[in-house]
């Protein structure tokens, strides 16, 4: 690392080059924000990167670079480490392409083995395509799946989060779920007691770098309406709930719940908590992305690397447009640097299952 530059080194994966990845870093690299937080440099394509930046009206240079280490970023030149053999200089843009989702595969284990190396401090996700992964021969849905098998671990999640200030408190908040990508129908199969608890438990380890050394205030969503009423609308509260709250309260963890959803993201928002464990997809996510949807981010729990991701998509339908919004990369940086920042003060509990390997 440069030791005269205590900035974090950020790789930004450029995603997939149809969609709106390569517009997003062209743009953002001309807010200073993004390089007073971090030191970033481009993991992708040199020639797309530098359409993208005449298709923004931008006016840095994109220099290639062999290692990270030689990143040497500034308002007018963007550093850019190339790691695909795939051709993408000719992908149209707002199509699913096979080369395409196979370089935003090969972006991501670059940045993923530098991570595991210790050779950059953090890595920044743009948004890839499930359909164009699929398309070049990758198995994987997406980057959560992708990144825990690269890590070579079991027990993970995906966080939203949204910084500080939108009313929550110093820490901001965090949303993180009990399940994710599965139907509706599948979410009552899935939680178990077990499930529950690691989420509480990789919540509490999540937000731990960012309240500086206080213990995260954890809430747990109920499931049903009105918490069950006791019952009358369904007992997975009584069942699996409330008991994976005890033995995460047992482990030292600052839970309370379950508390109905509808009245525990007002007081979560309020600041009440740092962290909220929803029991499904949108239960989390609608509340989070009306609070702030440019601001929301995305960070991968459990993995032994710092990930941090725009919460948007590709946008295929407004992609090489000039209509990007920057704002969720800029947050994105900024938390990954907070992320870096704060590990000093994490000492997180270590899960204990008494039932076994908690699953998904």
């Amino acid at each position: 690392m440069n030791l005269q530059d205590d900035r974090p080194l950020v790789a930004l994966t450029m995603g997939d080059v149809a969609g709106i990845g390569p517009e997003v870093i062209a743009r953002a690299w001309g807010d200073s924000p993004l390089r007073a937080l971090a030191r970033p440099f481009v993991i992708g394509s040199k020639s797309v990167l530098e359409r993208a930046l005449a298709c923004v009206g931008g006016q840095a240079v994109v220099q290639s670079i062999s290692r990270p280490e030689d990143a040497r970023p500034t308002a007018r030149l963007i550093p850019c480490l190339e790691a695909t053999d795939e051709d993408v200089a000719d992908v149209a843009p707002g199509l699913v392409d096979p080369r395409a989702g196979r370089a935003a595969y090969d972006y991501l284990i670059t940045a993923v083995d530098l991570a595991l190396a210790g050779r950059i401090d953090a890595i920044t996700t743009l948004p890839l395509h499930k359909e164009a992964l699929r398309a070049g021969g990758v198995l994987h849905p997406g980057h959560t799946e992708i990144l825990a098998e690269r890590c070579g671990v079991a027990d993970h999640a995906m966080m939203l989060y949204i910084g500080p200030p939108v009313g929550a408190g110093d820490t901001g908040l965090g949303v993180v779920h009990a399940t994710l990508h599965v139907p509706l129908r599948s979410v009552f199969d899935l939680l178990t007691v077990e499930a529950v608890e690691s989420k509480i438990l990789l919540a509490d380890r999540a937000i731990r770098p960012l309240t500086e050394g206080r213990p995260p205030r954890v809430a747990v969503a109920a499931l049903n309406p009105h918490g069950g009423e006791g019952g009358l609308f369904g007992d997975e509260e009584e069942r699996i709930i409330a008991p994976a709250i005890a033995r995460a309260v047992e482990a030292g963890i600052n839970a309370i719940g379950p508390i109905a959803s509808d009245t525990l993201f007002v007081r979560a928002i309020a600041g009440e908590f740092d962290a909220v464990v929803a029991m499904y997809h949108d239960q989390g996510h609608v509340a989070l992305k009306t609070i702030g949807f440019d601001r929301a981010v995305n960070v991968t729990l459990g993995l032994p690397i710092i990930r941090t991701s725009v919460a948007h998509g590709t946008a295929f339908d407004i992609a090489w447009k000039g209509r990007a919004e920057t704002s969720s990369l800029i947050e994105a940086v900024r938390v990954a640097a907070r992320l870096v920042a704060g590990k000093r003060f994490a000492a997180p509990i270590e899960p204990t299952f008494s039932g076994g390997r908690p699953q998904r």
